[in-house]
């Protein structure tokens, strides 16, 4: 399957039905009145979070979603159906703006349905206009329009390891050697050309997903190489990997890990202020084992926790996974405490509140 991470389409929720205006006229009964009956309201738009899409695919060649209009009301007091609702079922992490203001109407984290636009409410039929002075209203009223929006999707893979680095870092040897995933891997530049996501499992530490980010270059937060389009993937990563190549004939590992902090830097300052690891990687391909302790010693001084592997040899993979086990293990425990903080001090002020009524 192709994988589309962006699209624009149009939403709409249903109009009300008009109220109708009828009067009752039956045989042997003398004193009609009227009996118009209301329109039905306008279907929802209604966003539904799935974990069985990792992809926009089915919102890039469907660019319109509307809601059923309301059903108009009918004589002897007969009511309108309502519309029919629109359900948006939406991969995780995805997120809605307004395609015109870039204000951000949902961001879909859960698979918890929540209602994006409601329907138009129905007019009110002639029955409801009667009273011991009007015995015999004509009045009636329309439905509301419903609400008629274009916005844009971005997904962006919720991932809680992200792995960042230069093309032909070992990225997605990497990532096909921890898991289950196979991505295409090549001796030339971008062989990576969308995300791929694989999930580490071992009995040692709890399971995770990695996900593996089409390469980064100078200037990839203007647009330059595939990193512009991909570098927001790794905006909802809980950590970071950055991988960088002892064996590039084109850059040094310090020069690699400067641009890539840069790029990030630029692109989100955000990204800066996540946990991260730095792996040097291929190894096996390079035996000065001088120069490798120099580059660490240089990077753990600029604060960086520092992997030596080899993802073809296997050499510290192990060290490495278990470390982002424990870590990714850490940060879950953190965010269930903090909901639970959270939790508490809603449930304290309800009591405070009870006890102050």
């Amino acid at each position: 399957m192709k994988f589309i991470d962006y699209a624009k389409v149009e939403l709409r929720s249903g109009t009300g039905g008009n109220g109708c205006c009828s009067f009752r006229r039956e045989k042997f009964i003398p004193m009609g009145g009227p009996d118009g009956g209301d329109g039905g309201h306008g279907g929802k738009v209604i966003l539904q979070g799935t974990t069985t899409k990792t992809t926009l695919m089915d919102f890039k060649f469907t660019q319109h979603f509307h809601a059923g209009n309301g059903v108009h009301g009918m004589g002897k007091n007969k009511h309108g159906r309502r519309g029919t609702d629109v359900v948006l079922h939406l991969p995780l992490g995805t997120v809605m703006r307004n395609a015109e203001t870039g204000e951000v109407l949902a961001d879909v984290v859960d698979e918890i349905p929540r209602l994006l636009f409601e329907g138009g409410r129905g007019g009110k039929g002639n029955a409801r206009f009667r009273s011991s002075a009007n015995q015999a209203p004509m009045e009636t009223t329309d439905g509301l329009p419903g609400v008629e929006l274009w916005v844009t999707l971005e997904l962006k893979l919720m991932a809680d390891v992200g792995l960042v680095g230069f093309p032909n870092a070992g990225k997605s040897t990497f990532i096909s050697r921890v898991s289950k995933a196979r991505p295409k891997i090549a001796d030339y530049p971008f062989t990576t050309l969308v995300p791929n996501l694989g999930v580490v499992q071992n009995a040692a530490y709890e399971s995770f997903v990695v996900a593996d980010i089409p390469g980064i270059i100078r200037g990839a937060h203007e647009g330059h190489g595939l990193g512009h389009r991909f570098l927001r993937h790794i905006e909802r990563t809980k950590m970071l990997l950055l991988l960088l190549d002892l064996a590039s004939p084109e850059f040094q590992p310090w020069d690699e890990y400067s641009v890539l902090l840069d790029e990030m830097g630029l692109f989100s300052p955000d990204l800066l202020t996540k946990p991260r690891v730095v792996a040097l990687t291929k190894m096996d391909m390079l035996a000065d084992p001088d120069e490798i302790a120099g580059l660490k010693t240089k990077l753990e001084q600029a604060g960086e926790r520092v992997f030596a592997i080899s993802a073809v040899s296997g050499y510290g993979i192990d060290e490495l996974l278990r470390f982002l086990g424990d870590a990714v293990k850490l940060h879950r425990e953190k965010n269930t405490e903090k909901g639970g903080t959270e939790k508490s001090s809603t449930e304290n002020r309800r009591t405070e509140k009870s006890h102050a009524g």
